[in-house]
């Protein structure tokens, strides 16, 4: 099945690999022509492709103009079809990928949007126009670049924060775990396998999903509860509930018992800020991992 990655990105992939190696390789994230500067807590970074100023990357203080009451990360999972979605506060939901067909019938205007893979920009930039101008973009590097290579001007007045990945991050060499564990937002499980960002500004971990990335940032925003909803993770050879042709590759099902692994540190992190998580999908494997069942938003009968 196609990766929709174009063949000469595919390229760069192994050639990067092949002539920088293991710990460089991730330089095919930003080649050629985006260069970033990095936001901090006050000060707004920048993003620029081949010489051009193409847009800004918000700092900490401004990544979200209000403390949201609860978040809804809406994924792709079938299972959405199984939820009334006119229930649904659209202005507490982070859409994920192919969430954003629901913009705007659904939801008009999204807190955020999150999309890491670049796969998904190549099949999908007919849905990223379609995210509104004030709603936040968590966008990763490769995400950022590819949409560049489509149209640059995708990012005036946007608001954009980075997903970096906090292993192997932007500009810098892949970290090893003793590195990881030096940095004081990040915590790691003993084998260095599993981590959460307590700072997703300055990089997340990420495994497999963007759900990862998502929930990081959610937690950091301190709501009192976030939601799951379309987050399957064990049907990822059914295609999801937007796709009506051959489904898009996906790694989620060699990826989950790390996905997994990662929510539920992030639920620990989350329960220590009196955070409650709640699964909204009847057919994840979260539901035997201690998440339960949440049918709020179930359609009745």
């Amino acid at each position: 099945m196609s990766s929709n990655r174009p063949f000469l990105r595919s390229l760069i992939k192994i050639a990067t690999r092949l002539a920088l190696g293991r710990s460089r390789a991730h330089v095919q994230d930003w080649f050629p022509g985006l260069r970033l500067q990095r936001a901090s807590e006050t000060q707004d970074g920048s993003i620029w492709y081949q010489g051009e100023l193409v847009g800004n990357l918000l700092s900490t203080s401004r990544t979200l103009r209000f403390a949201p009451r609860s978040v809804l990360i809406i994924g792709s999972g079938p299972s959405i079809e199984q939820n009334d979605l006119t229930r649904i506060d659209g202005s507490s939901c982070i859409l994920l990928n192919g969430a954003l067909t629901l913009v705007p019938s659904v939801i008009a205007q999204p807190l955020a949007v999150a999309i890491e893979d670049e796969r998904f920009v190549w099949r999908h930039f007919d849905l990223i126009q379609r995210i509104p101008v004030d709603s936040l973009c968590l966008a990763s590097v490769s995400t950022i670049r590819a949409i560049c290579e489509l149209d640059r001007t995708w990012f005036k007045d946007r608001a954009i924060a980075l997903i970096d990945n906090v292993r192997k991050p932007y500009a810098k060499k892949r970290r090893s775990v003793p590195e990881l564990r030096a940095l004081s937002y990040v915590r790691l499980s003993e084998d260095g396998a599993t981590g959460f960002s307590e700072n997703p500004t300055s990089g997340v971990f990420q495994a497999g999903s963007v759900v990862i990335s998502a929930m990081q940032f959610a937690i950091r925003w301190k709501p009192r509860e976030i939601g799951l909803l379309g987050i399957d993770l064990g049907n990822a050879d059914m295609s999801r509930f937007y796709e009506t042709t051959e489904k898009a590759y996906s790694g989620i099902r060699k990826a989950q018992p790390r996905i997994i692994d990662h929510l539920n540190m992030a639920r620990n992190v989350a329960a220590e800020n009196g955070i409650e998580i709640a699964n909204h999908s009847p057919v994840s494997p979260l539901v035997d991992c201690g998440f339960g069942y949440d049918e709020k938003f179930s359609r009745p009968g």
